[in-house]
């Protein structure tokens, strides 16, 4: 059975919401209908014309895409032109455009943890926060009986979780009275006459970034035909998420050889380096895309180096000064998120049962050549 294009889209946005992603970022569907039957799915970091082709060799009708393919609002749409050969074959071909952008490199396990993980950093924490996800608590009260089933529910879908602790919940036994009244399908009572019922009064804590996955699940899980439950807001921090990560290796090593990690990891054949090659480097900053502003960030946040695309001269003088080291391997490093995403996607689909098949776009896209 073949996914709608909502169902993957709605996978997709589990792994990076689009409320991470910063302002006036170009996200979301930017081509195309969702409303449709999804024969296959392609995976690219970029859209241009030879990753549209390869999606209709493959049979692909959607592209889920890292970078925007309207950037800016559209003066003319004119089929002799390059951007506009390019939309006439999609459109064409009915294949919609989806983009990720920033929300993929805030989510956890988006590009910046892509990243991250490919050099073996741990302990990660971002490097600029973005976002900090607002906490809120669910009360609901359950049949004796059934409080266990409808607390699991609850932790499998992401809450009770306060700080590094999981599993997190008050319990409170007391007594529940409801009239079932006419036209009701009551699991405990009969209809016209007061019960009495032992409930347990269970509390947790749910980020908002799981509010709706949480409901959902407790409301499938409690037995109840009409389910009495309360959302407070509160006022304490939840997890922040950001751009970029900072995380330490597990050995020190020197800047060449951290060198040599980052061109094998990244699948690049050469980078741009700025710092003593023999100095001993372990708390690492990785930013996917253009970082030269994230010098300040990586150096208030105690790295040695900075590792990200398109660095400035200037910038580059400035980190140095300042005694931080810089690693440029270029923006296309971000190809990391073909294989990432497709294998979440492909994984997903799977589990629900769907066939349609995921491919990560095998087109490089990197302008430049090293010669």
């Amino acid at each position: 059975m073949l996914a709608k294009g909502q169902t993957v889209i709605q996978l997709m946005e589990e792994l990076a919401p689009k409320h991470y992603a910063v302002p006036d970022d170009k996200i979301g569907l930017q081509l195309g209908t969702l409303q449709k039957e999804i024969s296959g799915v392609l995976v690219a970091l970029d859209v241009n014309e030879p990753v549209v082709d390869e999606a209709i060799r493959l049979g692909a009708n959607l592209i889920i895409a890292h970078h925007a393919i309207i950037y800016r609002p559209l003066a003319h749409l004119q089929t002799d032109s390059p951007a506009g050969r390019l939309y006439e074959k999609l459109i064409k071909h009915d294949i919609a455009v989806y983009i990720a952008h920033t929300n993929l490199d805030v989510a956890e396990g988006g590009v910046n943890d892509m990243m991250a993980e490919a050099l073996g950093l741990t302990g990660l924490s971002p490097l600029e926060d973005i976002h900090t996800d607002k906490l809120k608590k669910l009360v609901v009260f359950v049949p004796v009986d059934h409080v266990e089933r409808v607390r699991q529910a609850l932790f499998q879908a992401g809450a009770g979780w306060i700080g590094q602790y999981s599993h997190c919940s008050f319990n409170m036994e007391g007594t529940g009275t409801f009239v079932p009244e006419a036209g009701s399908e009551p699991f405990i009572g009969n209809e016209g006459r007061l019960e009495q019922v032992k409930e347990i009064r269970l509390e947790t804590i749910v980020p908002q970034s799981a509010e709706r996955r949480a409901v959902q699940a407790m409301l499938k899980a409690h037995p109840y035909e009409e389910v009495a439950y309360d959302l407070y807001q509160l006022d304490l921090k939840g997890r922040s998420f950001g751009l970029g990560r900072v995380g330490k290796l597990a050995q020190p090593v020197t800047l060449d050889r951290l060198c040599e990690r980052v061109k094998s990891a990244y699948d690049v054949p050469a980078l741009r380096v700025v710092g003593d090659s023999q100095r001993q480097v372990s708390k690492i900053a990785v930013l996917g895309g253009s970082g030269s502003r994230y010098v300040r960030h990586a150096l208030f946040a105690g790295a040695d180096v900075l590792i990200t695309g398109d660095i400035d001269y200037h910038t580059a003088q400035d980190a140095e000064a300042a005694g931080l080291a810089l690693i440029d391997p270029g923006h296309n490093v971000e190809k990391i998120m073909k294989r990432g995403v497709a294998d979440y996607l492909l994984g997903k689909l799977q589990h629900k049962k769907y066939s349609t098949p995921v491919h990560a776009s095998q087109i490089d896209t990197e302008p430049f050549r090293f010669v």
